[in-house]
């Protein structure tokens, strides 16, 4: 099991550059990416993008890729209108308030006056970077593991507790079903006496017994129940068909909650409904 939630860093630091990817994930539905590169290495967004939607199923996922090189060649141009425009505009300025003409580097500083452009191609790039994502991920991965295996422990507790709830609503099932009859023979006796008719008897049992009994709502959240910790226990992506198996196991809890005529059942409801409601809460966590 792994949490939505975690945080990844590396740095590779070399002669010519340094590198460093941090990752940050948080709960979502869906998967979310955000992709955060230096301007001069956009064109790998959709790359580095399509390899972290690789590692992660669901959740908001935010990285951040940085690269401070040393030596890498460049090309500069200069836009001569522009330099020329910011020129003629601080020297008037100049002229106006008595003071010297502006100097060669505080025309340069001004945008749009020089475009630098690093010589890299995208290969080159990514080969560099690619190592760095892995290990940023790894880290990232191995924290959302240990953070897992927590969660998983906390809704094995709420699952166990859940198992027992039922166990004991099962064994007032046969007696609930018994209570039934002897109430529906005991009311007919109080108003009928000995002209009680039997058969009558038996319709009106029937009768309640589909109303009330519950022992088809218990088969099934046996089963949903059985279902729940085979796949929490056995499989490793499991966020969204826990969330519908709670779906499941709500209904039937709560159709037998609607059915309980006895307060020992009632009372096992309720302990059923704290415990699914603190599993749901966990699983808006996991991948």
């Amino acid at each position: 099991m792994k949490s939505m939630t975690g945080y990844g860093w590396a740095e590779e630091p070399g002669e010519e550059r340094t590198v460093s990817v941090e990752i940050k994930g948080y709960n979502n539905r869906f998967l979310d990416i955000t992709v955060n590169l230096p301007s001069h290495l956009s064109s790998l967004e959709s790359r580095i993008r399509e390899y972290a939607s690789g590692k992660c199923r669901r959740g908001s996922v935010e990285l951040w890729l940085r690269c401070r090189e040393y030596g890498a060649s460049v090309s500069v141009a200069v836009n001569k209108k522009a330099a020329r425009a910011y020129y003629d505009a601080a020297r008037g300025v100049a002229s106006e308030l008595g003071l010297s003409e502006p100097a060669l580097a505080d025309i340069l500083n001004r945008e749009g006056v020089l475009d630098v452009e690093r010589n890299r191609d995208a290969e080159t790039a990514y080969g560099f970077i690619k190592p760095v994502l892995e290990k940023a991920f790894a880290a990232f991965d191995a924290e959302r593991r240990r953070e897992g295996i927590h969660t998983q422990k906390d809704i094995s507790v709420h699952l166990a507790a859940m198992e027992k709830s039922l166990s004991v609503v099962e064994s007032f099932g046969s007696l609930l079903d018994e209570k039934l009859k002897e109430n529906i023979k005991s009311r007919f006796a109080e108003l009928l006496g000995d002209a009680v008719d039997e058969n009558r008897v038996l319709a009106e049992t029937a009768a309640l017994l589909v109303k009330y009994t519950i022992s088809e709502e218990i088969s099934r959240l046996k089963a949903h129940l059985g279902e729940f910790r085979s796949v929490l226990e056995n499989e490793e992506v499991l966020g969204k068909k826990l969330d519908f198996l709670c779906q499941e196991i709500n209904r039937e809890v709560n159709t037998i909650g609607s059915k309980a005529v006895m307060l020992e059942v009632s009372r096992e409801v309720v302990n059923m409904k704290d415990s699914l409601e603190n599993m749901r809460e966990q699983l808006r966590n996991v991948e």
